[in-house]
């Protein structure tokens, strides 16, 4: 007796303690789904390149400002917010802020909020003059970086006037006197410590009276780490979605719009895009399944025993989930709809396989529900056994992703189809043998018709490929590799997308606003205001840094820091503030802001400098020596000090343009970083940019290498099973070639559809093999079956398309719809996702019934058994398979 009989009877056997085992398992592993946290952070998606690894020195070493911070942006829009009146609501806003307890409470202690208004209010009450002298760390840094407009003024004394008396300020100001204090805030000869040209768009004309946006920035107080590369804490999340909430109600000017821009609120509504996500497609997935269930089933009983066995697998994958310690981040939405889809092909394959034995009548003269189970299992257990582990070898092959997210997806996924093949290969069939015997037992008679069978247009449309095979097989074989060869073209030119605008969902379709309240999504703004930001200001988390590790003391160091600041400033991918100047935070351009504003560093600087070139050419130690006990703060930012006192790195900040794209940047800092390189030096291009980057670049290689593991994997695995299983390895191969032939079809389809590869997508190739090969082999497993069965070609061939084929259709049309729903997600990633997996589904699918007897008719023809190529018989024949059990062997043995 083979392993497969041993279990098929095992279950038809003892089918009450195999239901209580697989339930008492359940509970067990499910227990744990309860322990799955959410989370949308980005930064998960980083492997651990070099640059990755430079980012971590960087925030460990250097001082970014006020320590444990994170700012916010806010942008208030309208036809002209430099009038008296729109400057004097903007501290009225700023005031509001600070008087609600949420907000408050995340406010850093120095001047936490700061703008234009507040420095024309400042330029009043001090008459023309500087009216508070600012701490020189946050005044440098406002001037260095664009958007570090959130630190100028931010950090100003505590002398400085409150707001009610900036606000009573600027009333008081007569219209002459609001025009030149505008002016001097706003015009290029203005001081650095009362320039307010940091707020203002990198299109705004210095000296114009006019805008139609400005910025405020607001500097939220962290437990630490919450910095620009880091995740907004919970409590900085509340206040900036308390901040755009008190904004909507407290703009008077219905010409006026504010948009709060910041890490929290951008990461509430890719949860929220999330949540939102799971609520629509979740029910549609389940409603589809229900109706293509009707259409194949028929019987409510079959249907509720399917809904069961989904429920069960999701409950072990997230279980699985809870104990490993896996988050549930962006790709995970795509796991319930993905073991939906896979969970109901094994319910669908067991159960149409079970139907044909009933109406059939068993290998053993039985056709009672116990029985007929055991000999579908044993027909059809095989089969299932190769689709999940050829499924799993797809998904695992992930693993080889430096992106740790797509490999965590790989592992889950593949956890999961192996809990599908256990709960619909032992659970369910024990739990429909006991309800079918119950119900028989009082007089239903529970025997249905298998789908696909018994003639009708369904099985006509089947037979097309098995019509198609005895009439003209070579040509349908050329044809599929000619689309194929336009296929691989098309794949060539597939680009790669790994941006933080995929993950911000746009604003619903109206035809949401219909849906049932828990379905209907919330509103989505963010991607438009990122869009309006990037093209308008220095965003706050736009960066890129070059670390230069080395003898950082030697004037020549210096000199190469001042050609590579002047390289950086004439980038095309730095953004140019509305000064005219590039945003370049550098160790030189700290020196200078510290001595225009010390005279004792100033005197420092100056001696070490003996050319008068702006360069110290001696004595540099003794220069950083002095910037540090001057300016400790802004020294920080730029050069990084041992505890021992000896200097090792020295980096440049570049602000770039949101509208530059991610490859631009890299070139463009590399390049840089290449000049700054060697004689003693290391320089590393890195930050957010760059580093999102190079997982773009991973992306690309995460296809190549995946698919490529999966195809050599998967061919070695069938080969070896089909050469133990059927005496023939190239049953294997024959198998797997439909599966090469619709990777080439879809990666065809995304070019034409212009999708790129991205942290969904990008796992296709690797998924189309793992799910497209179980159609492939569900027809060779069956064909064989049927070919030993009735030594004719034919005949083995129409009762395949007809029963296995028709079973495949079914559980096809559940697994299209199902991904298909993922076309209402609110995040634009699981749109592509859906639509070009259920593409990939429909491909393997007509590749399995259209190309694979075609190419097993030529199999069995030159390779193959030696068997009858005559006409079929025209009585009709059952369609049910014995499993391989010869009909007149006893119960309980195979053939070998």
């Amino acid at each position: 007796m083979s392993w497969i009989d041993t279990v098929s009877d095992a279950v038809a056997d003892y089918s009450r303690p195999v239901i209580a085992v697989m339930l008492v398992l359940t509970l067990v592993v499910g227990a744990g789904a309860g322990m799955v946290e959410q989370s949308s952070d980005l930064d998960a998606f980083q492997s651990d390149s070099e640059e990755a690894q430079k980012m971590e020195y960087i925030e460990e070493n250097f001082s970014s400002g006020q320590e444990n911070t994170s700012a916010a942006q806010v942008i208030v829009r309208g036809e002209n917010v430099l009038t008296q009146e729109a400057m004097v609501e903007n501290l009225r806003l700023q005031q509001s802020f600070r008087e609600n307890e949420t907000i408050n409470r995340t406010l850093a202690d120095e001047q936490p909020t700061v703008g234009v208004a507040n420095f024309v209010a400042l330029a009043s009450l001090s008459e023309g003059q500087q009216a508070a002298q600012a701490d020189e760390s946050g005044q440098q840094r406002a001037t260095q970086e664009g958007n570090a407009g959130q630190q100028q003024g931010a950090q100003a004394s505590a002398a400085s006037p409150t707001l009610q008396q900036q606000i009573d300020a600027l009333e008081s100001m007569n219209e002459t006197e609001y025009e030149r204090a505008l002016g001097a805030v706003l015009s290029e000869e203005s001081s650095d410590e009362m320039s307010g040209l940091a707020f203002m768009p990198t299109s705004y004309e210095p000296g114009s009276s006019s805008a139609n946006a400005t910025m405020l920035m607001v500097t939220h107080q962290t437990d630490g780490g919450g910095g620009q590369e880091g995740t907004a804490s919970d409590a900085v999340t509340d206040a900036q979605l308390a901040m755009q909430s008190i904004a909507n109600e407290d703009i008077e000017d219905d010409s006026s719009e504010v948009i709060v821009f910041g890490s929290g609120i951008m990461g509430e509504e890719i949860e929220n895009s999330m949540g939102d996500s799971i609520a629509i497609v979740g029910p549609l997935a389940l409603l589809f399944v229900v109706i293509a269930l009707l259409v194949a089933y028929r019987d409510l009983l079959d249907i509720v025993l399917g809904l069961v066995g989904i429920g069960a697998v999701l409950l072990w994958t997230f279980g699985f989930m809870g104990w490993a310690g896996i988050d549930f981040n962006q790709m995970f939405i795509a796991v319930p709809v993905l073991l939906i889809g896979l969970s109901i092909d094994y319910a669908i394959h067991i159960f149409m396989r079970h139907r044909e034995q009933r109406q059939a009548g068993g290998a053993y003269g039985a056709d009672d529900t116990r029985g007929s189970m055991r000999t579908a299992l044993a027909g059809v257990g095989v089969a299932l056994v190769l689709v999940t582990a050829t499924t799993a070898i797809g998904f695992l092959s992930n693993l080889t992703s430096p992106i740790p997210p797509i490999q965590e997806f790989g592992i889950v996924s593949a956890v999961g189809i192996t809990a599908a093949l256990l709960v619909f290969g032992i659970l369910i069939p024990a739990l429909k043998i006991e309800l079918d015997e119950f119900l028989e037992s009082r007089g239903i008679d529970r025997k249905k018709r298998a789908f696909g069978t018994g003639g009708g247009r369904f099985s006509q449309l089947l037979s097309i490929g098995s019509t198609a095979a005895r009439r003209m097989p070579l040509v349908i074989i050329l044809v599929a590799v000619l689309v194929s060869a336009g296929g691989a073209y098309g794949a060539a030119q597939v680009d790669t997308s790994f941006n933080q605008e995929d993950f911000i969902a746009e604003d619903p379709p109206e035809w949401t606003d219909n849906l049932p309240g828990p379905m209907e999504p919330g509103d989505y703004s963010m991607k438009e205001n990122l869009e309006f930001v990037n093209q308008n200001f220095a965003r706050e988390d736009s960066q890129a840094q070059i670390l230069v590790e080395g003898n950082v003391t030697d004037p020549e160091t210096l000199q190469r820091l001042k050609a590579a600041e002047g390289e950086a400033a004439e980038s095309d991918v730095a953004i140019t503030l509305s000064s005219g100047e590039a945003d370049v935070q550098s160790p030189l351009g700290t020196m200078r802001q510290v001595a225009a504003e010390n005279e004792s560093f100033n005197a420092t600087f100056a001696a070490a400098d003996t050319n008068g070139d702006g360069v110290p050419d001696q004595n540099v130690e003794q220069v950083y020596d002095e910037l540090f006990a001057t300016a400790p703060d802004e020294a920080a930012g730029v050069i990084h000090r041992t505890d021992e006192g000896d200097y090792e790195a020295v980096r440049m900040v570049i602000s770039t343009s949101g509208t530059a794209s991610m490859s631009d940047v890299t070139d463009e800092m590399r390049a840089i970083a290449d000049d700054l390189d060697g004689n003693g030096l290391e320089a590393t291009a890195t930050g957010q940019t760059i580093t999102f980057d190079i997982v773009q670049d991973q992306l690309m290689d995460t296809v190549i290498e995946s698919l490529l593991i999966t195809l050599v994997a998967v061919f070695a695995f069938l080969m070896v099973a089909y050469r133990i299983t059927k005496g023939s390895a190239t049953l294997g191969a024959v198998t797997l070639l439909p599966v090469v032939f619709s990777v080439s079809w879809i990666l065809g389809t995304m070019y034409l559809l212009e999708i790129p590869f991205n942290v969904m997508t990008g796992m296709i190739t690797s998924l189309t093999v793992g799910l497209g090969v179980a159609y492939s082999i569900h027809i060779s497993e069956r064909y064989s079956l049927e070919l030993e069965r009735t030594g004719s070609v034919w005949e083995a061939m129409s009762r395949t398309v007809t029963g296995t084929g028709g079973a495949l259709l079914g559980s096809a049309a559940t697994t299209v719809g199902g991904f298909g729903v993922l076309a209402f997600a609110i995040l634009p990633p699981l749109q592509q996702f859906g639509i070009i997996t259920g593409l990939t589904i429909t491909y393997a699918f007509l590749a399995s019934v259209i190309v694979l007897p075609s190419l097993l008719v030529l199999w069995t023809r030159y390779l193959g058994p030696d068997v009858s190529f005559g006409s079929p018989s025209s009585s009709p024949a059952p369609t049910a398979s014995d499993g391989g059990r010869p009909a007149d062997q006893p119960e309980g043995r195979t053939d070998d």
